[in-house]
């Protein structure tokens, strides 16, 4: 079995933010692979949707912690079903130091300031799973302005493409990871 897993805070107000690359990454998946439909786990304080990718079982879930608790989340879904997050456990979340659209897949590093990865580590008790880090940087920079601001603000019309098209390219890299 394998765990994916999108980070994000939950609510209307943070829909379609920047700090919710991951909850747009796998509700992509999930309409992609036609998993089963979104439900609330309140054991794993999280909605999750199970499915078959590839012959192989699979769970999507999105923490219905705030991204800082993520971990909380992740941890009680690592341990109920016994995986090893070496193998097992794929996170992907928003990066603002990675310009918009572009995808880094990473294992066994640092959480690089991300509050919701150091949450991941703390929970399981390690830093060896995979990561794919969904760029949102501006083209420039200095229109970042107020991390925090910047990070929870929605994306314009033409970076909604761009991360359509990141959504796409993903998908393709989680395949392969999933094998």
């Amino acid at each position: 079995m394998k765990l994916i897993v999108g980070l994000g805070n939950p609510g209307k107000r943070y829909e379609k933010t920047r700090h919710n690359a991951g909850f747009l990454l796998v509700d992509e998946l999930q309409k992609l692979h036609h998993t089963n439909a979104w439900s609330l786990s309140k054991k794993f304080n999280a909605v999750i949707s199970e499915g078959i990718i590839n012959s192989i079982p699979v769970i999507l879930a999105k923490p219905m912690t705030f991204m800082n608790n993520s971990g909380q989340s992740v941890g009680l879904l690592g341990h109920y079903y016994k995986l090893d997050p070496t193998n097992d456990i794929l996170v992907l979340h928003d990066d603002k130091d990675i310009p918009l659209g572009t995808i880094k897949i990473q294992k066994d590093r640092g959480a690089a300031g991300h509050n919701g990865v150091t949450s991941i580590m703390e929970h399981l008790g390690t830093k060896k799973f995979s990561r794919i880090r969904l760029g949102i940087a501006p083209e420039k920079t200095r229109k970042m302005g107020d991390t925090a601001t910047f990070v929870l603000s929605k994306f314009n019309m033409f970076e909604k493409r761009a991360i359509k098209k990141m959504a796409e390219d993903a998908g393709i890299l989680i395949t392969d990871w999933i094998t």
